[in-house]
């Protein structure tokens, strides 16, 4: 007997599906762990947090400064912050559901989880497809966000499975010509350098949602924050448990953003491998990639690419598969990583190209 909501019937448990392996190139992580060269500034942070108190200095602390590290005017009032972007969706879905009937809009492919959390609070979700191209009618756009159960539009920039951005002009016309939420997801801020934090003030529907788990290095930590008016922090906050968030996650999180130099350097060093990476794809015949302004490459080798996939796993590689939507066939999405895993991951490219045979046990990937 199910004593549940009766959607949750059909709807699938939540579910990470990629292969653990040596050289994990499938989640976006980064291959710094700022725990280590950050490890006595931390510890420090910890070691004067109170953790038998629910209410600390270091909320308040990092809420400052990250509308400080926002800029474009913002302050405290316009910043909230939870275990995730995953968390900021899921209360930004829960906030503006009305009925069976209500919808949010995106943009497809996009990022895989706005079903899985839409879905958890009985938000359905409506899609408008990229062209081949990744552009889109943003008149399309705009009629289906206008439909009356249409309650939130969401725009992820940089776009996460393409690696593309969504052209400003498109976004400024969709927000001048509608009054309702549009979600700008900025999990990817920090590689393209693009933003809305600046149109915060001229368009009272946008709520831009970070994460620290790329850019910041700490996919661990689960820390993700909002970005918006002070009036829509006020509203989101009503469907917020009020100590949603760790005490010391706030200090680990407060420290990494005082000290972000290590992370940004580290951030160049992602920027100059992705670019050494474009490359050498760029360079294989067999291989069409995509741009991106991500951490991330997404590229196909058309009717062999499922084939390589596994060619990977055979040689302790793990990368995304993202071909479910049909404008994404046959195509795999690998994490700009250390190099050591990158020159893995091309030897293993050059030699599934070149010989269509596993490499050598014996042979080494990194050279």
């Amino acid at each position: 007997m199910n004593i549940f909501r009766n959607d949750l019937t059909e709807k699938p448990e939540v579910k990470v599906n990629v292969v653990a392996k040596t050289h994990m190139m499938s989640l976006n992580e980064s291959d710094l762990n700022p725990l280590y060269p950050l490890r006595l500034e931390m510890s420090l942070s910890i070691a004067h947090t109170e953790i038998n108190r629910y209410f600390t200095p270091i909320t308040a602390t990092l809420k400052k400064n990250l509308a400080d590290y926002v800029g474009h005017g913002v302050d405290e009032s316009q910043i909230l912050f939870g275990n995730g972007v995953d968390d900021m969706l899921y209360f930004i879905f829960t906030s503006v559901r009305d009925n069976e009937n209500s919808f949010a809009l995106s943009l497809a492919p996009s990022y895989f989880d706005y079903v899985t959390y839409s879905g958890s609070v009985g938000l359905k979700m409506e899609f408008l497809d990229f062209n081949k191209d990744f552009d889109f009618s943003e008149n399309e756009y705009l009629e289906k966000l206008n439909n009356p159960d249409c309650k939130l539009g969401i725009i992820c920039n940089p776009n996460n499975p393409t690696g593309h951005l969504v052209p400003k002009d498109k976004i400024i016309f969709i927000l001048s010509n509608t009054k309702k939420p549009i979600i700008i997801d900025e999990t990817y801020f920090e590689f393209s350098g693009v933003t809305f934090a600046d149109r915060i003030k001229d368009f009272p529907n946008i709520i831009i949602t970070r994460s620290f788990s790329k850019s910041f290095s700490a996919a661990g930590l689960r820390f993700g924050y909002i970005v918006s008016n002070a009036e829509n922090i006020k509203y989101l906050s009503k469907v917020i448990p009020f100590f949603n968030t760790s005490v010391l996650t706030q200090s680990i999180a407060n420290t990494i953003l005082v000290y972000k130099d290590v992370v940004v350097k580290n951030n160049k060093k992602v920027l100059r491998e992705k670019k050494r990476l474009l490359k050498e794809m760029e360079s294989i015949n067999e291989v069409k990639v995509h741009p991106s302004y991500t951490n991330f490459l997404t590229f196909t080798i058309g009717e062999k690419t499922n084939d390589f996939y596994e060619f990977l796993l055979e040689n302790d590689i793990s990368v995304r598969p993202v071909g479910a939507h049909p404008i994404l066939k046959n195509h795999l999405r690998v994490t700009i990583s250390k190099k050591e895993s990158n020159q893995a991951f091309l030897a293993a490219l050059k030699s599934f190209i070149e010989t269509k045979l596993p490499l050598n046990k014996k042979e080494k990937l990194i050279k």
